[in-house]
């Protein structure tokens, strides 16, 4: 059985018995997280029992042929690896050998609802942290060979079998000329065969390699893991679009050079001096962390409604029908903020608990509209014309 959700909601306590955690075998989610979570593997036997899917081949394949859609399709002739991007038609499927090869699928979670759901099942592990959905497809004998992820990944079996095999120890040298990154020499340490609703964590950096039994389906949930050096660029770019310092680099006391191609020693203190200036603080980090956890993806793209209603007719509508939030959204919280696709938005505790809604289950009722300042109506338009929700009939 899974673990009911416990949410603290800005100083509440929330229980939300209808998505429970996925089952973790024996163990409770704070049990995972201590021994298991970026340690070593875990094998879970029916965490999601006889799970069949949220959608079939065909259809993960139609959602390939879609243009807003990230999508592969992984194939070996001989021994040489091939590898085309989406959006894929029905040719590229049909002169494809009966095995051998795999469809990839992202972000599936921007496209079902049920795959959004899917997700909150593992909502032990923050929000931040969470990447995307992504489901894959591979005839008998079907995979992408053996490699290594920089993050961690919950491998959950659909339809059909699937052999894992795994190594925490491997030559990391990839095949020559390969258009993906594949081990040359691997050899599995464990090995496991994984029917529906089975599932398997690595941690970052484990091997692993999945050959389709069956026909079957897997649904990888992966999680971020920006590299040290992603942070500080991007840090370094965000302080730059708030940096202020006044003054220009000047050298009035200037004496005549004895090798003017030399960098001088009073150039590099004051150039050291002027840096000094470069400052931040807690603040700075948490609106930088929350801007940049919930950026979009740069392929991801959100509609904006043809012919938006005016303030005053979106206030008007919202008093009776609910608000939905779109599958696309990247949604995290401050202590008096929140960040949605990268924006920050200064809101009070009142107007948080309203969101929650949001966040959680995509929708605000409209009974909850007369709990949101005027304010916090305005910010909630803006996101009607930026296509981050839109009005649907309440429920």
């Amino acid at each position: 059985m899974g673990v009911t959700n416990v949410w603290s909601n800005f100083g509440e306590t929330i229980i939300n018995p209808a998505i429970p955690y996925i089952a973790l075998g024996h163990l409770t989610p704070e049990a995972f997280l201590l021994h298991y979570w970026q340690k070593k593997p875990l094998l879970i036997r029916q965490a999601l029992p006889g799970f069949q899917g949220l959608l079939n081949n065909e259809e993960l394949i139609q959602l390939a042929s879609n243009e807003d859609v990230q999508s592969r399709l992984v194939s070996r002739k001989n021994s040489e690896w091939q590898l085309k991007y989406g959006p894929l038609c029905a040719r590229d499927f049909s002169r494809l050998s009966k095995s051998k090869w795999s469809l990839l699928v992202q972000d599936v979670n921007h496209f079902l609802p049920t795959a959004h759901d899917l997700l909150l099942k593992f909502s032990f592990i923050p929000y931040a942290r969470l990447d995307d959905l992504m489901v894959s497809y591979a005839p008998p004998g079907g995979g992408v060979g053996p490699h290594y992820d920089s993050y961690d990944v919950f491998l959950l079996q659909g339809p059909g079998r699937r052999r894992w095999e795994i190594a925490k120890q491997y030559d990391a040298k990839l095949v020559d000329n390969a258009p993906v990154k594949i081990l040359q020499h691997f050899v599995p340490e464990q090995s496991w065969v994984l029917e529906p609703g089975d599932m398997l964590y690595l941690p970052p950096n484990y091997a692993h390699h999945g050959t389709a039994i069956d026909a079957c389906m897997t649904y990888s949930i992966g999680f971020r893991a920006p590299s040290h050096e992603e942070l500080i660029a991007h840090f370094l770019d965000y302080l730059q679009d708030d940096l202020k310092t006044e003054g220009w680099y000047n050298d009035p006391e200037l004496s005549l050079p004895a090798r003017p191609w030399d960098i001088s020693h009073d150039m590099l203190k004051q150039v050291r001096t002027i840096l000094n200036k470069i400052t931040w603080n807690t603040s700075d980090v948490a609106s930088f962390t929350g801007k940049y956890m919930t950026e979009p993806k740069t392929h991801v793209f959100f509609d904006r409604p043809q012919h938006p209603l005016t303030y005053n007719a979106f206030e008007h509508t919202i008093r009776k029908k609910d608000i939905q939030s779109n599958l696309k959204n990247r949604i995290l919280t401050g202590r008096k903020h929140i960040f949605i696709n990268g924006e920050s938005y200064s809101v009070n505790n009142s107007t948080k608990k309203v969101l929650f809604s949001l966040i959680y289950h995509r929708r605000i009722h409209a009974g909850s509209m007369s709990r949101l300042s005027i304010e916090s109506k305005k910010m909630l338009y803006q996101w009607y014309i930026s296509g981050y929700i839109e009005i649907v009939d309440h429920l």
